[in-house]
């Protein structure tokens, strides 16, 4: 699970997509939580591209770092909290993430949060959970 706002906005966040890309490619679910109200259709267009689940507070009724928001959205992806990693760069949301049961990644760059995913999902961990 990724936050949009912080993450997927910075200026090399195209790496970013390109992992997301071969992440579902090799099997991995992913989704994409975000505190906003929602999103057009264009936009849930776009982003279902990289992405298995959109989760939007707005839609959902509950916001980071409320724990429940992390549950629906691991729910959503088939997954128990507990094979799920949640990646934002907010501290709170990512102890509200841990204390859901997931791993939490803080993101302060496009490299560092890479080369923590890539520790987390080794090559080898190619299947679809």
């Amino acid at each position: 699970m990724i936050d949009y706002a912080g993450v997927l906005t910075e200026p090399d966040a195209d790496l970013l997509y390109t992992y997301l890309e071969a992440a579902r490619d090799r099997g991995l679910r992913t989704a994409l939580l975000s505190n906003a109200p929602g999103a057009s259709a264009q936009v849930k267009n776009t982003m279902s591209r990289y992405f298995d689940a959109l989760v939007f507070s707005g839609e959902v009724g509950v916001a980071k770092p409320d724990r429940e928001v992390y549950l629906i959205t691991a729910a959503m992806l088939g997954l128990p909290a507990g094979r799920c990693v949640f990646v934002d760069d907010s501290a709170a949301n990512v102890r509200g993430a841990v204390g859901a049961g997931m791993v939490g990644v803080h993101h302060d760059t496009v490299a560092g949060t890479l080369a923590e995913l890539a520790a987390l999902f080794p090559p080898e961990r190619a299947r679809r959970e």
